[in-house]
């Protein structure tokens, strides 16, 4: 299941992604605080992210219980550290050429990581238990 799960969790990733790279990019160069900008542009790609992992990387047709509070804690969790992440690297690589897509990486890969984890087992965990022989 997981051969399965991992790829197409890339995919929803990266057009969640775009999503924030693209809000970000338009919010800073509008003249909006970075962290500001940076908490708005993953928060763009959440939602997206919330549908499309449930009903296609996870194949959960219905919510389960519960799994709206989960998602909500976990994205929480990982929009912290995105932002952080995010401002650690600009304040670390400050005044280089590539400065902003760093971050952004960074930062990316390091929240998609910890939603993949935190999805799989924590907000869409299956509930059916093992047969046992």
């Amino acid at each position: 299941m997981i051969r399965r799960e991992i790829p197409v969790f890339l995919v929803v990733g990266a057009l969640a992604v775009l999503s924030d790279f693209t809000v970000y990019r338009f919010l800073t160069w509008a003249g909006m605080m970075v962290n500001l900008a940076k908490a708005i542009g993953f928060l763009s790609g959440t939602a997206f992210a919330y549908f499309a992992n449930r009903l296609w990387t996870f194949s959960h047709a219905q919510p389960t219980h519960g799994s709206g509070w989960r998602f909500i804690l976990l994205y929480a969790s990982t929009l912290t550290v995105n932002v952080q992440l995010n401002a650690l690297v600009l304040n670390a690589f400050a005044g280089e050429k590539a400065t902003i897509p760093l971050a952004f990486l960074i930062a990316t890969a390091t929240s998609a990581a910890l939603n993949f984890l935190g999805l799989k087992f924590f907000v869409f965990r299956s509930h059916h238990i093992p047969e046992t022989i």
